[in-house]
């Protein structure tokens, strides 16, 4: 197996690539930091402080000592991931843009820029996730897989964002900060003389709609098309809203002129209906089950996953929520029946179902559509604050 000595590490400007860079060098390899710009700043006027995101990684590879390169993959990022998403919510989805960002472009282009044009054995990012082959490739070995495995840092986790990475890039991929807390994170960057950038705030949403709001955005690229809120209940129109790309499931709807809250149940993207529920723990708002799209398996599909059979498995379809039991079962079309041990709350199509075993990430499959809700099946028994009882 080739020896790794020279580590492409994505800078960001924040304190995870910047440590992740600092740790790297620490350990002798030869490092080059890349800043990857993914949005063109002047097509738009409300963006994210991309600018700022630049000074403070060319910062962080100055007070380091190693080079900063930047590579520009505007073009991939729209073709891939931008146009994606919109496609995806003007069909009444809510699409995961980080998931899509991992798999089209930071364990795509980039790898593939870091290891053919700059010549790198490997390249690092700051993610909180863990490689099987361990923390430097230590235990890489030619003929074998590797793993995904969850961080430390369970709240930072961020395996259900990488579950659609390529194994070839997965195995060229070190997650300095994988193993550790994101307080000692912050502590690291401050005992390597990188204190204004532990004291950063952590990057949040997506990063090119900027400071303005999300509907205000998205109806620069989706022409709005007005539509009645419906409820759930009796069917009767309950109020108007502009467009379904405003809203996903589970949402609060902000309904003027009602007593009470109601929440996003469906959306129906040929008639621009919404479907609302009253109460954040209305029965229509879980599901048990929904039909995914053919997965993707980051090592390997498992053992006699063929047509008709079932694997047990755990499942989560956002990064915060813990993980639950699930079954999966393979379908004539290649994708998948998921059926949950207990319902959970505002199970969204156009996310990602992840499976894990344990630790391990095993790969995802994009939610094409939900089961029925338990209101659906007169399942309306008490539920509270997120939980089905």
């Amino acid at each position: 197996m080739k020896s790794i000595k020279h580590v492409a590490c994505g800078i960001s400007g924040g304190v995870d690539s910047a440590v992740s860079a600092y740790l790297l060098k620490q350990k002798g390899f030869q490092v080059t930091g890349l800043f990857m710009v993914n949005w063109d700043l002047r097509n738009e006027v409300g963006v994210c402080t991309g600018d700022g995101d630049k000074e403070d990684a060319q910062y962080v590879c100055d007070h380091l000592k190693i080079p900063f390169k930047e590579v520009n993959f505007v073009k991939e990022y729209w073709n891939d991931v931008f146009s994606q998403l919109i496609c995806g919510y003007e069909k009444g989805l809510t699409p995961n843009p980080d998931v899509l960002c991992n798999k089209f472009v930071k364990f795509g282009p980039f790898y593939q820029h870091a290891i053919q044009r700059l010549g790198a054995d490997a390249i690092a990012t700051g993610h909180y996730a863990r490689n099987s082959a361990g923390q430097y490739l230590e235990n890489l070995r030619e003929d074998t897989n590797v793993d995904l495995l969850c961080s430390v840092d369970q709240w930072k986790d961020q395996t259900l964002f990488l579950s659609q990475v390529p194994q070839v890039s997965l195995r060229h991929t070190m997650f300095p900060v994988g193993g550790l807390l994101k307080s000692r994170v912050r502590e690291i960057a401050c005992e390597a003389g990188l204190a204004k950038i532990a004291k950063k705030r952590d990057s949040m949403g997506i990063c090119f709609i900027g400071k303005r709001h999300f509907q205000d955005f998205i109806d620069d690229y989706i022409e709005p098309h007005p539509g009645n809120f419906v409820d759930v209940e009796t069917g009767k129109v309950v109020g108007r809203h502009q467009g379904i790309q405003h809203f996903t499931i589970g949402q609060r709807t902000h309904i003027a002129g009602l007593n009470k809250a109601f929440f996003v149940a469906h959306r129906c993207s040929q008639t621009q209906d919404i479907l609302v529920a009253k109460g954040t723990g209305h029965p229509a708002l879980f599901f048990d089950s929904m039909f995914t799209t053919s997965p993707h398996w980051i090592n390997q599909a498992p053992k006699h996953f063929t047509v008709g059979n079932v694997l047990e498995l755990d499942f989560r379809f956002q990064h915060v929520h813990p993980l639950v039991k699930c079954t999966a079962t393979r379908l004539d079309d290649g994708g998948i029946l998921v059926t949950l041990r207990e319902p959970m709350r505002a199970i969204t199509p156009g996310q990602y179902a992840v499976f894990y075993d344990g630790e391990r990430c095993l790969g995802s499959a994009q939610v094409i559509r939900n089961g029925p809700s338990m209101f659906e099946l007169n399942q309306n028994a008490h539920i509270q604050t997120g939980v089905y009882t």
